[in-house]
């Protein structure tokens, strides 16, 4: 019994709880809804219509109004009522644990509540746009008013600034008139929507014609005056200029002054007919059509100045720069008898030459150019400016040149002045060697003694050939200073370990009565100094002076140093 009896409980217990979610849900839900219904029963329908009630209670507003009180009274009469029997049938289908009947019923109510609230929304919007096109037309309104009557006095205090559009500025002012009486009489009736289209149109047209009354004066004072007066100043100016002896022929500036005067009766025809946009917009660019123009003639100015100042002056540069490099073709001429000379570098004065005579060639052009009056001042001065960077160029290389030359001789005085000082440094080193009294030279020293000494006489067989050959004189210059330099430095090493074996040994002296060990590599250090083996004698003094006191080699070094450094 106890088998069947527990999960027949469990079965209960489950359908208890579950029951008991279902009813918890919904009546969340029914609440939920009724809270809404509250919501949209409180929406201020009735203080916004009140509002209505200010203005004028006709035609358009008197026909919204009726509309919008009749939908009230529906979702009010009607529609919060049927809401409010579902919701009580939907709480007596929980109750009753009818829950599908409950959602049936629940999913119904949401439908109504949609369509009340959409309705009211309804209602709230247009009320919002009727009474805010009524604030938005007034407001609008005296903004237009406004503006109208302050273009009207512009237009009848200064009519002669608006020149040949004036009587279209009129027109358009008393095209005003009878839109604003349409507003006023749709007002009156309360049509503020289509007041609204009126003011829309008023604004548009506003917008459009007002700031064309601040550009029209200006506009028609540039092209009836101020344009006009600078074609004549152009003119006036290209005249003078062309009388002092200016061509400015390549300007064509005749035919567009022309171009540009008859384009000005166009535009005039364009402002009367009020077609502001464009003409600003071209009267613009005829100003930076003209500027340039003043731009040009200014050019021509300038570069007269500049060709009358330095033609003459890069002339005599460009003579006096050809003299030069001639004459560094003779001295390389004549030094190539004593020196040796590359292709190369006879070829630079030559070069030289050549683009010299070139230059020569355009300043004829220039000067022919100048005494017919056939070439703009501009075209001149590029070129004058081109042939000044070219004499430039030629000049700094053909003086390079001559400095290279002239440095031939100090060079070749230079290279025999270190012969002597080599040949000095490798006979001081010997004097030093056989100075020490040492039992001889090893033969890696002589050897590099000798190889010194054939590089110096390489260097010095080579400063007797005619022509000279500098750069071979050179590159041996340099293997013979390499060679000195590494025989000293070998010399001298050699001496040092000499010297420093000597002291060592006398160091060790002292230790070959109390030690056999250091007694036998001191002998054996003497034998290698005999031997002219100093490297290794020093190799076994060391060793010796080590094992008896450790650190006594260093002590030695130092004792050498500090008494070099007092000597």
């Amino acid at each position: 019994m106890m088998e069947y009896l527990i999960p027949i409980l469990i079965v209960i217990l489950v359908a208890i709880v579950l029951i008991l979610v279902f009813r918890r849900k919904h009546n969340a839900i029914i609440s939920d809804l009724d809270q809404q219904k509250l919501q949209i029963q409180h929406k201020p329908i009735l203080e916004e219509m009140t509002k209505v009630k200010q203005l004028n209670m006709n035609g358009q507003t008197e026909e919204m109004f009726e509309r919008w009180r009749n939908l009230w009274n529906e979702v009010m009469d009607h529609d919060i009522p049927e809401v409010d029997s579902l919701l009580f049938d939907a709480e007596e289908f929980v109750d009753k644990m009818r829950f599908g009947k409950a959602s049936q019923t629940e999913q119904l109510i949401k439908e109504r509540l949609h369509t009340a609230e959409q309705k009211m929304n309804s209602i709230l919007e247009e009320l919002h746009n009727l009474i805010g096109s009524e604030e938005k037309n007034r407001i609008e309104m005296e903004q237009i008013n406004e503006q109208y009557r302050a273009a009207r006095k512009n237009v009848l205090a200064h009519q002669y600034s608006f020149g040949e559009a004036l009587p279209a500025l009129e027109q358009e002012l008393e095209s005003f008139q009878p839109e604003m009486n349409e507003y006023n009489e749709l007002t009156a009736k309360g049509n503020y929507m289509s007041a609204r289209e009126v003011v829309m149109r008023l604004r548009e047209k506003g917008d459009q014609l007002f700031p064309k009354l601040h550009d029209i004066p200006t506009l028609f004072s540039e092209v009836s005056t101020k344009i006009p007066a600078t074609l004549h100043e152009l003119r006036t100016g290209k005249n003078e200029m062309e009388s002092q002896g200016y061509f400015l022929d390549h300007l064509e500036l005749t035919p567009k002054l022309e171009g540009i005067e008859a384009e000005l009766v166009t535009l005039k025809e364009e402002i009367a007919k009020l077609s502001v946009g464009p003409v600003k917009r071209r009267v613009e660019e005829i100003k930076d059509e003209l500027e340039t123009v003043y731009d040009v003639l200014e050019k021509e100015v300038k570069a007269r100045a500049y060709v009358d100042q330095q033609h003459l002056v890069i002339a005599e540069k460009l003579d006096d720069t050809k003299k030069q490099t001639l004459a560094a073709q003779e001295e390389a001429n004549y030094i190539k008898q004593s020196y040796h000379l590359t292709d190369e570098q006879l070829s630079v004065p030559v070069k030289c030459l050549e683009k010299l005579t070139a230059a020569e060639s355009k300043m004829t052009w220039v000067q022919t150019r100048l005494s017919e009056e056939t070439s703009a001042y501009s075209s001149i001065e590029e070129e004058l400016r081109s042939l000044e960077q070219v004499i430039g160029e030629q000049d700094e290389i053909q003086s390079e040149f001559h400095n290279k030359l002239k440095n031939l001789r100090i060079d070749e005085n230079s290279s025999r002045a270190k012969i002597v000082e080599l040949k000095r440094t490798l006979h001081v080193t010997e004097r030093s060697l056989h100075k020490a009294n040492l039992p001889g030279v090893p033969e890696e020293i002589d050897v590099r003694f000798e190889e010194a000494e054939e590089n110096i006489f390489v260097v010095e067989q080579n400063l007797q050939e005619v022509p000279l050959n500098m750069a071979t004189v050179d590159a041996n210059m340099k293997k013979a200073e390499g060679a000195v330099q590494e025989a000293v430095a070998k010399a001298e090493e050699m001496l040092e370990n000499a010297l420093l074996v000597e002291r060592i040994i006398q160091y060790g002296n002292r230790y070959r009565t109390t030690n056999t060990a250091v007694n036998v590599k001191l002998l054996e250090a003497e034998h290698a100094f005999r031997q002219k083996r100093y490297t290794k004698a020093l190799e076994e003094a060391g060793i010796a002076v080590e094992q008896a006191e450790p650190g006594a080699l260093k002590k030695i070094q130092k004792m050498m140093k500090e008494q070099q450094w007092n000597h």
